[in-house]
């Protein structure tokens, strides 16, 4: 029910991606939001359902498959979308990228990731499935277990690696590259997500820890926020 659940957020998004594609051509402004805000949609919706799925045996082979598989599909399905306001600094950085479509580009990963955030719990309150039984219970289920220093350093980390090795793949085949991605995501998951999520994504990581920053906004901003951030200005500064 979970994968069907899923692959029906995967579709719907691939509908409405195409509808604003036809449609929008000639509202520039208005299509990169929107496209944006699908995208970002979509990974937020799944990444919120395939954290219920973490406990699900065989423990942790079938939570690191499920990533690999949905992190390729994203990346064949979402192609020219960013759904990362990380990823959308770089352009800014370089000035590829107005300060105005960049701003309305982050607005739409933030947007995006509360309306996931929304509809996911709405589904989970429905109880239609296995996972969903006691899901919206769980209020602040932290992923930080270690020291926030610790957990500073290790989304820094894990943010430079991950735009690093975003960097190096743009000359590979984007057949391969989407593998290449995936597979670096899944390691890094299998490496921090037991202490940090390995998320760094700050839009992606409001959507699945809304509760926590409302409680500790100081630290989880630091962590979630920030040091992705500054990974990404690290790897910019270097290139």
């Amino acid at each position: 029910s979970s994968l069907l659940l899923m692959s029906g957020v995967v579709v719907t998004v691939g509908l409405c991606r195409r509808l604003a594609r036809r449609r929008l051509r000639s509202r520039p402004l208005l299509f990169a939001f929107l496209v944006e805000m699908f995208s970002t949609f979509q990974i937020c919706a799944c990444t919120n359902e395939l954290s219920l799925l973490g406990n699900v045996e065989p423990k942790p082979h079938t939570a690191l498959t499920l990533t690999y598989g949905f992190t390729v599909l994203h990346g064949l399905s979402l192609a020219g979308s960013t759904c990362n306001p990380c990823g959308t600094l770089q352009p800014m950085w370089s000035g590829g990228t107005s300060l105005r479509m960049g701003g309305l580009k982050i607005a739409a990963q933030f947007v995006a990731a509360v309306l996931a955030r929304v509809l996911m719990h709405f589904i989970w309150s429905l109880e239609m499935a296995e996972p969903h039984l006691g899901a919206l219970s769980q209020g602040c289920s932290s992923p930080m277990q270690t020291t926030e220093m610790q957990a500073f350093c290790i989304e820094l980390l894990f943010s430079v690696v991950f735009q690093l090795a975003v960097l190096q793949a743009e000359s590979v085949n984007p057949k391969y590259r989407v593998h290449l991605i995936a597979l670096l995501i899944t390691m890094l998951v299998y490496a921090g997500g037991n202490l940090t999520g390995a998320i760094f994504n700050p839009a992606l990581a409001f959507s699945l820890h809304a509760d926590c920053f409302y409680d500790k906004f100081l630290s989880y901003s630091l962590v979630y926020w920030l040091a992705p951030c500054l990974g990404k200005f690290l790897i910019l500064s270097m290139f």
